[in-house]
C-alpha cells in the first residue's frame, strides 16, 4: 500500500483543492466554459477549470441539463467547415491539411473535457459528471454525441496501461472496505461479519483495478474462491458453516463475483483484463490451481421464460436445467446472445460449461433465474480460438453436457 502512494505521488501531482458545495454559484456553468476554452494561462486555466466542475457540484439537475444542452450543441464541430477541410486534404493530402482536417472533425467540447480532467480530482468529477449524463440520454437522445466524446476520452484515459491491481483483504483500510459493500452488485454483502467472510479466510481472494488519478475509488473487482472441484452452488460457497479449504490444496478457482463500480465508465470494459490478470497472478502464486471458472447468475432467464411461456419452478430441477441451458444457447440479441453475463464472459473466449439449479435462494436469484447459476470455463488453452470465433460469427463454445441438455428440452418440447 505504502508502495502504491509513493508511485501515485510520482507519477501525478498531490495538490489540495476544496471541493466544497457553494450555496449560490455566481457564475454560469456555460459562462464558466467559455472562459475556460478562451484561456490560454496554464495558472489561470486551472483555477477556471476547478471553479467549473466546483459550480457543477453545486448545482442542481435543471442546470445540469442546461450545461449539457450547451455542450452539446454550442461545442460541437461546424460541419462547413469539415467538409471545406476534408475537400482540401483531398486535394493536397499532407502534413498541413492532415492537421486542418483533424482539427476541423474535434469538437471543442472534447477540448473543455480534457481541460476540466488536468484539475487534480478532476478525473473523478468527470467520470460524476458522465453518470449523470447517462440518466438524461433515454429522454435526451440528442446529448448522445457528448456522451461519445466522453466515452472516447475515458476510452484512452483508462487503458490497461493505466490500470493498477491490487488484492483487496481484511487488512485493507476501511474506507476501501466500506466501498467494497457498497458497490458489490451480484451477492449483497449485509454486514462487516460478511464482509469478513469473503476476504479473510484462506481459500478466499478478492483483487480490484484502480487508477492513478483516482487512488481511493475501485474501478471494477472480482472475488475469488480456491476450491476442490467445480461448485454449483453459491450458497454453498458463501455458507456461514462451509469447511475452509487451505489454498495450497486448492485445484479450481471460482469467479462468483464481478462488480463495475463506476456508473460513469460504462462501455470502458475492464473485465476481461481483471480476469486475465488475476489468472496470471493466482498461477504464479499457486502452482496447483488448475481450473479457472466462473459461478455466475444469469440475470436474463425469469424474463425470457415468462416471453417463452416456460414457468421456472425450482422444485423441477432438471427442467430448470433445460430452460436455462436454451435460454442461453439460443435466446438472442441480433447475432449474440441475449444474456449478458453469457455476453461477456463468452466474448472472453471462456466456454458455457455447465448449468445448476438450485444454485442461488437468495429472494434476488430466484427471482431472476428461479435459482439456477451457470459455469463459464477460462480453459487457457482454448481462449484465444474462442474469442476469435465468437467475435467473427458470435459463435458460443459450449460443453457436450449444456448442449445435451438443450436437446432434452426440444424433446420435451415435442
Amino acid at each position: 500500500m505504502n508502495m502504491f502512494a509513493d508511485i501515485l505521488s510520482s507519477v501525478f501531482e498531490r495538490r489540495q483543492w476544496i471541493w466544497d458545495r457553494p450555496s449560490k454559484p455566481k457564475t454560469p456553468l456555460d459562462q464558466l466554459a467559455k472562459d475556460l476554452l478562451g484561456n490560454r494561462g496554464e495558472a489561470a486555466g486551472m483555477a477556471l477549470a476547478h471553479k467549473l466542475l466546483q459550480t457543477y457540484l453545486a448545482s442542481d439537475a435543471v442546470a445540469h441539463r442546461a450545461f449539457f444542452d450547451f455542450v452539446a450543441h454550442d461545442l460541437d464541430i461546424d460541419a462547413a467547415a469539415v467538409r471545406t477541410a476534408l475537400e482540401a486534404y483531398e486535394a493536397a493530402p499532407g502534413k498541413d491539411t492532415y492537421r486542418a482536417y483533424a482539427s476541423a472533425t474535434e469538437p471543442p467540447r472534447q477540448e473543455l473535457i480534457r481541460r476540466l480532467n488536468q484539475v487534480p480530482g478532476g478525473t473523478a468529477r468527470l467520470v460524476g459528471m458522465r453518470s449523470d449524463l447517462l440518466a438524461l440520454l433515454r429522454d435526451a437522445p440528442e446529448l448522445a454525441p457528448l456522451d461519445q466524446d466522453f466515452q472516447h476520452l475515458f476510452a484512452s484515459w483508462f487503458n490497461r496501461g493505466f490500470l493498477v491491481l491490487r488484492p483487496i483483504n481484511w487488512e485493507t483500510s476501511a474506507h476501501l472496505l466500506e466501498k467494497i459493500i457498497a458497490y458489490e452488485a451480484v451477492h449483497a454483502i449485509d454486514s462487516w461479519e460478511a464482509l469478513r467472510a469473503r476476504l479473510k479466510p484462506a481459500d478466499r481472494r478478492c483483487f480490484a483495478f484502480f487508477h492513478p488519478a483516482m487512488p481511493d475509488e475501485p474501478l471494477i473487482f472480482v472475488e475469488v474462491a480456491l476450491t476442490q472441484g467445480i461448485p454449483g452452488s453459491v450458497d454453498n460457497l458463501l455458507s456461514d458453516d462451509r469447511v475452509e479449504t487451505q489454498a495450497a490444496d486448492a485445484d479450481t478457482a471460482v469467479f462468483y463475483s464481478i462488480s463495475n463500480c463506476q456508473t460513469g465508465l460504462a462501455g470502458i470494459s475492464f473485465g476481461h483484463l481483471l480476469i486475465k490478470q488475476v489468472v496470471e497472478d493466482l498461477s504464479r502464486a499457486l502452482p496447483g490451481l488448475k481450473t479457472f471458472v466462473t459461478l455466475s447468475p444469469i440475470p436474463g432467464l425469469a424474463a425470457w421464460a415468462k416471453e417463452a411461456g416456460a414457468p421456472l419452478d425450482p422444485k423441477q430441477p432438471e427442467v430448470l436445467r433445460q430452460i436455462a441451458a436454451r435460454y442461453l444457447l439460443e435466446a438472442k440479441r441480433g447475432d449474440e446472445p441475449r444474456d449478458p453475463v453469457a455476453r461477456f464472459h463468452l466474448g472472453n473466449g471462456a466456454i458455457l460449461h455447465a448449468v445448476h439449479a438450485n444454485a442461488d435462494q437468495s429472494e434476488k436469484g430466484l427471482a431472476q433465474s428461479g435459482g439456477a447459476m451457470v459455469n463459464y470455463l477460462y480453459d487457457l488453452k482454448k481462449l484465444a480460438e474462442n474469442h476469435d470465433r465468437y467475435a467473427k460469427k458470435a459463435t458460443v463454445a459450449a460443453s457436450s453436457e449444456v448442449r445435451a441438455l438443450v436437446r432434452a428440452s426440444k424433446k420435451t418440447d415435442a
